[in-house]
């Protein structure tokens, strides 16, 4: 028996349409008149606030279902981390210093593109938060490659728009971080995380507990620049004082290279068995 749900009534669509003719008449004008799902000002209520988080995790999520998106590597790093050619502009001399890892994760980015390209653009795409620095540098070189990437962008006060080297149709806006953060991990074969700030700790840290708690499946996190994450982290004062155990050390690894970062991730028990899974998905 065929299924003629989607035809048997009359679409959203063409309501909408017509009701934008429909505009000749005081009633027509009010703004209790217009359709709840146009009404801008009825969605952005705080009441609403529900429908909007529905909306965000939709929407990505069945883009990329469109696509066929079945696996992303994901790239977490500072925006303010500075091109190479730029480094003699850095505010300080520490950001001049981790311009190589700009150069790091667009070589990274490249590499892993040109292995995934046999697949259509579905599996091991690169995913960045969409703006500059460490993400401009992973979405720069996975174009270098002739492949697609995704932008998980999100609206700030201070933000620009997504760098020029996210594939447009893979570039993605948001107003909720969780839900941003969501999107990053559905489908993450690999955590790479490059130096940077509040928001780069922020993303490593709630990976790092959701795969410590079992609230989602092991995939290799990938500590790019051991100098820098030693330097802001004590690791091994965590484990010393028993507020982490000795085995959560084991739930990363420190990489310097691009090549590393390949050989940590074909190599890590379980690698490309299955993709990152969240509660409630």
């Amino acid at each position: 028996m065929s299924d003629d749900r989607h035809s048997r009534f009359r679409d959203a669509g063409s309501d909408y349409e017509a009701a934008q003719e429909a505009r000749g008449t005081e009633q027509t004008q009010s703004p209790s008149y217009r359709l709840a799902y146009a009404d801008e000002d009825f969605l952005l209520r705080d009441e609403l606030r529900p429908v909007r988080l529905q909306l965000e995790l939709l929407k990505p999520q069945m883009i990329l279902d469109e696509r066929k998106v079945e696996s992303t590597i994901v790239l977490f790093g500072g925006a303010r981390i500075p091109r190479p050619e730029s480094a003699a502009e850095a505010r300080t001399p520490r950001l001049a210093e981790l311009s190589g890892q700009y150069e790091e994760a667009r070589r990274f980015a490249r590499m892993v593109t040109e292995r995934s390209l046999a697949g259509g653009c579905q599996h091991d795409v690169i995913c960045t938060g969409g703006g500059p620095g460490v993400m401009e540098a992973g979405n720069r070189g996975a174009a270098e490659a002739g492949g697609c990437s995704i932008g998980l962008s999100i609206v700030l006060p201070h933000e620009q728009v997504p760098n020029a080297y996210v594939t447009p149709e893979l570039t993605f806006n948001f107003h909720y971080f969780a839900i941003r953060k969501m999107h990053f991990l559905m489908r993450a074969k690999a955590i790479c995380v490059f130096p940077g700030g509040f928001g780069t700790l922020d993303e490593l840290f709630e990976s790092l507990v959701l795969i410590q708690t079992g609230r989602m499946e092991q995939v290799p996190v990938l500590l790019f620049g051991r100098s820098f994450w030693e330097e802001v982290v004590n690791w091994q004062a965590l484990a010393d004082a028993g507020t982490i155990s000795q085995e959560d050390l084991k739930l990363f690894r420190f990489v310097e290279t691009a090549e590393e970062a390949l050989e940590a991730m074909d190599s890590w028990e379980g690698a490309g068995t299955k993709r990152a899974r969240i509660p409630g998905r």
